[in-house]
């Protein structure tokens, strides 16, 4: 299980979370921050920090997001792999599936 950013962030990405995140397991896409799942230690620190409460434990997220968003997180890393840490890489060109195709101003 991994913390999950989901809908609130799109069109946003505030980057409080990536300055609390120890391990930098935070990377940020074209319209939304995303936590890669298998870099997240699970301590929370990145959750209390975010302005929008888009940061969730994967288990906790709301229903209306539900499984969409976590296999979302997990599709931005699907060619991206595991680079080991987000702030190495900078941001990307590229979004998941579910966010590109969201309209522009969704979360607003």
């Amino acid at each position: 299980m991994a913390y999950v950013i989901g809908l609130p962030c799109v069109d946003i990405k505030d980057r409080s979370c990536v300055d609390e995140c120890p391990v930098d397991c935070i990377y940020e896409g074209r319209r939304a921050l995303y936590i890669h799942p298998e870099e997240c230690v699970d301590c929370g620190a990145c959750e209390p920090v975010c302005p929008v409460d888009a940061i969730y434990f994967q288990d906790d997220l709301p229903e209306e997001w539900g499984d969409d968003h976590a296999a979302s997180n997990a599709d931005f890393f699907a060619t991206l792999g595991s680079p080991g840490g987000g702030s190495a890489i900078g941001p990307q060109d590229h979004d998941s599936p579910l966010v590109s195709g969201l309209p522009k101003g969704v979360s607003a």
